[in-house]
């Protein structure tokens, strides 16, 4: 009895003290198209997806109001450590996107941004299969904080 009353009065304390879920920004447009995206991109599909939570993602020729223009999409893994045998002891992975954002018109809405995200990973032979699946999980950590900060930006983009 007393653990439903504390669970029922769970969600009025934290509305109380102003926590609220993370969600999208409010865009100042409704209408946008992606471009210059590989077809395939993982990073295209999750900005869709997120951005179709607030406004319609559409194709260039469906009259977009703007249009994010990818000018790179790429994901990069380096060697940072080695030992004396030249094992590899850690790699850095890398994901760098540029982007802006322009009316159908031309005209400039938000001038080239540069996002480089980059995370730590050791390594080992012995795990290498253990080791693939947590370098997915990071391109994926990686990209979700891009996609927000993508979206962050262009909350801040004057109307088109």
């Amino acid at each position: 009895m007393q653990r439903r009353i504390v669970l029922a009065a769970l969600p009025l304390a934290l509305s109380g003290c102003g926590f609220a879920l993370r969600r999208a920004p409010a865009l100042p447009f409704e209408r946008i198209s992606l471009t210059g995206f590989d077809p395939r991109s993982p990073l295209a599909e999750e900005l869709a997806r997120t951005l179709s939570t607030s406004v319609s993602v559409v194709a260039a020729g469906q009259k977009p109001e703007v249009l994010l223009q990818s000018l790179l999409d790429r994901r990069d893994k380096v060697v940072a450590a080695a030992n004396a045998a030249g094992q590899v002891r850690e790699v850095q992975l890398r994901v760098h996107f540029e982007f802006k954002l322009v009316t159908p018109g031309g005209r400039e809405l938000l001038p080239k941004v540069g996002l480089v995200l980059v995370r730590d990973l050791s390594y080992n032979e012995t795990f290498a299969l253990a080791k693939e699946q947590e370098e997915a999980q990071i391109y994926a950590a990686m990209q979700s904080d891009i996609v927000m900060q993508v979206l962050r930006r262009l909350a801040q983009a004057p109307r088109a």
